[in-house]
């Protein structure tokens, strides 16, 4: 028995740093495109400005729509015949994506190849699956957790890299070298994850039913989970289209506002990257729960005073802090996953937390969008503050708080 634990430490940690170097690509992937969409879009027809930001906007969101729609099918599936395969599979269906994006001759293939791109998601969502099911539990948390800073450093670095790729070589080529590495992703995933046969079936042979979104929706402890993750995705993304602006506010002449709105969207993931991994080993240690009480609180009283600031500085100081509470809030939210889903349902649930995450995506920039207009950039914070109050009472009020 001491023989097989000490085997099987090694192996859990493998799997761990491959599918980590796989999210943080895939989070290349998705973000890399953020610096020239509108630009490489304006060199695929001639378009109007209000008909180049509608083309952007669709471009943008279809990936996140997609992907909330055919992650639970792809959760399904991997429950049913291996997280592996669909980790093979979403990355070697976004490598072949990716590649042939450097040869769109219009909008609309464009279009068609960023909704294929969602529609062969998946990786993240089964990555956090087979670590959850394959790690022992007491080091969940902190495994967890240092995948969330390969996909958050990967969204963060996506739009550097694919800037100097396209400023180096072009944006065609840019989308070839991306896709070239995800199929190495595909390669290494294929030769060095192991998989270790979870209880996918039944004794009698009969194969067991996936969850489905009825029983998703009938089990609150994974439906406050799940809407949590989003809710944080809501709050994250909602800055995003009025940030150079908001920025533009606070910056005194002389500055560059494309620099400095560059470092305060860079905060949040800068924080992230680095605290997650501390959070996760705390958690492991003093229970998920409390960590996530914690992030509830810590966000909701930064949020709130960030609508108060007055420069640029200060701004920068606040967006670090927004990333030291998604440090303690993402992680938490998918240990107490792990915990509260039988080992046969883990990829179905992670996936539809990922639908969730999708849905976030989009509607957070959408809500910033609004409120901007209707009130001002500040009210967004107070926005996000009051979000998070919801999610701290949520949370203290349910059943999952009490068990732990």
């Amino acid at each position: 028995m001491e023989t097989e634990s000490h085997e099987k430490r090694p192996l859990w940690k493998q799997n761990l740093y491959v599918l980590w170097f796989g999210v943080f690509m895939t989070g290349v992937g998705m973000s890399e495109i953020m610096p020239f969409l509108s630009l490489f879009i304006n060199e695929l027809g001639h378009f109007s400005k209000n008909e180049l930001s509608v083309y952007s906007g669709l471009v943008y969101a279809v990936t996140f729509l997609i992907m909330a729609i055919v992650s639970p099918l792809w959760g399904k599936l991997a429950d049913q015949k291996g997280r592996k395969l669909m980790l093979i599979r979403a990355s070697f269906g976004m490598g072949i994506v990716f590649f042939l994006m450097g040869f769109v001759t219009n909008v609309w293939e464009l279009f068609a190849l960023r909704a294929l791109q969602g529609a062969f998601g998946g990786y993240v969502s089964n990555s956090n699956a087979l670590v959850a099911a394959q790690t022992p539990r007491e080091h969940s948390g902190h495994s967890l957790s240092i995948l969330v800073t390969g996909i958050t450093a990967g969204n963060l670095l996506g739009p550097l890299l694919g800037g100097f790729l396209a400023d180096a070589f072009s944006y065609r080529i840019s989308f070839h070298i991306t896709g070239v590495i995800m199929l190495i992703v595909c390669l290494l995933t294929y030769l060095l994850v192991h998989e270790k046969p979870s209880v996918q079936t039944q004794p009698s042979g009969k194969q067991k039913e996936s969850l489905t979104f009825k029983d998703i929706r009938s089990n609150k402890v994974i439906l406050l989970l799940i809407t949590t993750t989003m809710l944080v995705q809501v709050v994250t993304m909602s800055i995003n289209p009025i940030l150079s602006l908001f920025v533009k506010e606070l910056t005194t002449p002389g500055q560059s506002v494309t620099m400095m709105a560059g470092l305060v969207a860079a905060m949040p993931g800068i924080s992230t990257v680095l605290a997650a991994p501390f959070f996760g080993r705390l958690g492991d240690k003093i229970g998920t729960h409390k960590l996530l009480i914690f992030g509830f609180v810590f966000a909701m009283i930064v949020f709130a005073l960030t609508s108060f600031v007055k420069n640029v500085y200060i701004l920068m100081f606040f967006r670090l802090l927004t990333g030291v509470s998604d440090a303690a809030i993402l992680p938490s939210v998918q240990t107490l996953l792990t915990k509260n889903t039988a080992p046969e349902n883990t990829s179905i649930v992670f996936s539809y937390n990922q639908s969730f995450q999708s849905l976030g995506n989009m509607f957070g920039p959408l809500l910033g969008s609004a409120i901007a207009t209707i009130f001002d950039y500040r009210q967004i914070f107070l926005f996000c503050s009051l979000i998070m109050v919801i999610n701290f009472v949520s949370f203290t009020r349910s059943k999952l708080a009490k068990a732990y």
